[in-house]
């Protein structure tokens, strides 16, 4: 029998550039800054660069949200995290049965939209370029946080691994010995006694209730950075269209003056300076170096997650964008040069004329 323990369903939205954390209280009372939860003693300097804010749900007037309590994590690179969370049923059969209607729950998600869209009506000003499409990710964890019988995980995965791998990825018919042996090999446990199974859609954590806080908060903030590095990816995919048709673009007349090089140069080198420096933020918002185990669980997650190919692919376009603006400088440079050799034959040309009409001497 489970004796306690929470089901947490993250769904997490980019709302604008940033977001101005110390200006959010102004517009909905208190709120809690967040100090990073360590399971195992950690230095003091393993923390958040600028710790998120958490907003009680009741802030802004909504405590619920169908059976679920409600609270919201803004973090100042521009996501807003919501978080439906409820107690965990008594037993495993009950756990199945619900985490099956939570995957891909089209609802919910509806209703968690409508929820940070409530907040952003309330925290607007202190978004910055807030979207009007919201990109989003969502993400379920299972959290047992105590059992009738104490077990060891080892003993945890002997007795239930069918049930939380089939759990974790959402199928109601059991899963292949091949496909069980896929989802719990990549387990992360500090103690006999704690366990982490992180998936690319949800995760199943066996803990004390401080580790559970601490796992749960490591999860969302790894969601959060999946988030933006994927806004960021179609944000320079978008940008790179219009950059190629802006270059390639038949206008005679402004190729030979060089301003389209010019203009597509600016452009360029203002956007790979922002996206670096937003990436930059993203990737150094927790300094985790000194506490091993979240260090750990943050790099399992984001291997699941698929966190570096979005990171790769980003910074492949960024080269790119690179690659553009020297492109794009050379040609600027190269039409001046040529504009500068013709202007010197007109000079020319201009004086021979003069002399031979005998104005110049």
């Amino acid at each position: 029998m489970i004796a306690s323990g929470s089901i947490t369903a993250f769904y997490l939205f980019d709302v604008g550039d940033s977001i101005a954390l110390r200006a959010i209280a102004d517009h909905v009372g208190a709120t809690v800054p967040t100090r990073f939860s360590s399971k195992p003693p950690a230095p003091a300097y393993v923390q958040y660069r600028e710790a998120p804010v958490v907003i009680d749900g009741s802030s802004i007037g909504l405590d619920r949200v169908d059976a679920y309590e409600l609270r919201f994590k803004a973090f100042d690179y521009g996501v807003l995290s919501v978080a439906l969370s409820r107690p965990m049923p008594g037993t495993w059969e009950e756990l199945m049965s619900e985490a099956l209607t939570l995957h891909d729950n089209p609802d919910l998600a509806r209703s968690a939209e409508a929820a940070c869209r409530q907040c952003l009506s309330r925290i607007g000003p202190a978004v910055e370029h807030m979207r009007t499409e919201l990109l989003s990710e969502d993400y379920v964890v299972f959290a047992i946080s105590r059992l009738n019988e104490p077990l060891h995980a080892d003993t945890v995965l002997e007795r239930h691994g069918d049930t939380i791998a089939q759990m974790l990825r959402g199928e109601r018919s059991p899963l292949s010995r091949q496909e069980r042996a896929e989802v719990l090999r990549h387990t992360l446990s500090y103690l006999a006694d704690d366990l982490v199974i992180p998936t690319w859609n949800g995760a199943f954590v066996y803990d004390t209730e401080v580790g559970v806080q601490g796992a749960l908060e490591i999860l969302e903030f790894a969601n959060s950075q999946l988030l933006q590095f994927r806004y960021y990816d179609t944000l320079l995919d978008r940008e790179l269209e219009g950059i190629y048709a802006q270059l390639q673009g038949p206008v005679w007349l402004q190729s030979w003056f060089g301003r389209r090089y010019t203009r597509a140069a600016r452009h360029v080198h203002s956007l790979f300076v922002d996206v670096n420096e937003l990436t930059d933020r993203t990737e150094n918002a927790l300094k985790i170096a000194g506490d091993v185990y979240a260090a750990r669980l943050l790099a399992l997650t984001g291997a699941r997650l698929g966190l570096d190919h979005w990171k790769a692919a980003v910074r492949e376009k960024l080269k790119t964008l690179d690659d553009i603006y020297r492109f794009a400088v050379e040609q600027t440079s190269m039409t001046r040069g040529e504009l500068m050799e013709l202007a010197i034959v007109l000079i020319l040309i201009l004086e021979l004329v003069l002399f031979f009409a005998g104005v110049m001497k």
